[in-house]
């Protein structure tokens, strides 16, 4: 099969998808210690009281990937990740907002 015909398989993961803690630590192939990290930065909130009750809705899926890229690509520390996901955040809900009142940009 050629680079072009490559077929791709996921899942689309929303706030329904819910993931543990070593679950979410083996899709994005990191150790736990740091998504706990990550919790105590603020970048992502689990759901439950214990660790051991943790669940992660699935957009942590994809917040965690982008603090691995920041920290990757630009050698971003957590602090300054969390302050990147949350100018992105206010940048999705203003361009959010933008399409309600002008549809056709």
């Amino acid at each position: 099969m050629s680079a072009n015909n490559e077929i791709l398989k996921g899942q689309i993961l929303d706030e329904d998808v819910m993931l543990s803690l070593a679950e979410l630590s083996r899709a994005c192939t990191i150790h736990a210690d740091w998504i706990i990290d990550l919790v105590d930065e603020g970048i992502i909130e689990p759901r439950g009281r214990e660790v051991s009750e943790w669940r992660f809705p699935g957009i942590c899926l994809y917040r965690v990937r982008s603090v691995i890229r920041l920290q990757r690509d630009l050698g971003v520390n957590l602090a300054g990740a969390a302050v990147v996901l949350d100018l992105m955040d206010q940048i999705e809900q203003l361009r959010s907002h933008l399409h309600v009142l002008e549809p056709d940009w």
